[in-house]
């Protein structure tokens, strides 16, 4: 009898201790997030699962091009749900929305991520009321890739560092689309 007690216990013991190491990793370093928005097709679809980095940013801070996933502004109708967006400046940048395209410090992107309809053409970019920001310190200013089906910093204005889950690592589901997160650097852009 003894000796099933100790196996017991040896199993309790056994799973407390996953169970501890796998909140301690979700919570510190890496968590799963299902998309469920269409804002950044064709990057992500509904569906996708990405595992979120929430421990790089404490060397490397959050940088454009980046994918992140962040607790939107209460403003906003999220229901309570992480946004996922690309980090389009940073702080100190002035972004400028004209003519469909993005510019940064007056620099104008090049977004090869933007959604394209069905005829392989790229959606333009529009303003939602203001067509001119520059970023506080201390906060990110981000948009979907599927312009025209995004609520972004365009409707709710920058957000917080501090709101930022983590930045996008690996698409991880469906197998058919496994892969690193990748970031273009923005070369042309000059510093704020």
């Amino acid at each position: 009898m003894r000796g099933h007690l100790r196996a017991v216990l040896g199993v309790v013991e056994t799973l407390v201790f996953t169970l501890v190491i796998f909140f301690v990793i979700q919570g510190f370093v890496a968590q799963p997030f299902q998309v469920q928005q269409h804002s950044m097709e064709r990057t992500f679809t509904p569906g996708d699962y990405v595992l979120v980095d929430r421990l790089s940013h404490l060397w490397s801070p959050y940088a454009r091009g980046q994918v992140i996933v962040f607790h939107p502004p209460a403003t906003t109708a999220s229901g309570g749900q992480p946004y996922i967006k690309r980090v389009i400046a940073v702080a100190g940048d002035t972004i400028e929305v004209r003519d469909g395209q993005v510019f940064v410090n007056g620099a104008a992107l090049d977004e090869p991520y933007l959604f394209r309809d069905g005829a392989g053409a790229t959606e333009p970019t529009d303003a939602s009321g203001e067509t001119r920001w520059v970023v506080p310190p201390g906060d990110l200013f981000v948009m979907g890739d599927h312009r025209q089906a995004s609520s972004d910093s365009r409707v709710f204005g920058p957000i917080a560092v501090s709101s930022v889950i983590g930045r996008g690592l690996v698409r991880y589901w469906p197998l058919s689309g496994f892969g690193l997160v990748s970031a273009p650097t923005y070369g042309n852009v000059p510093a704020p």
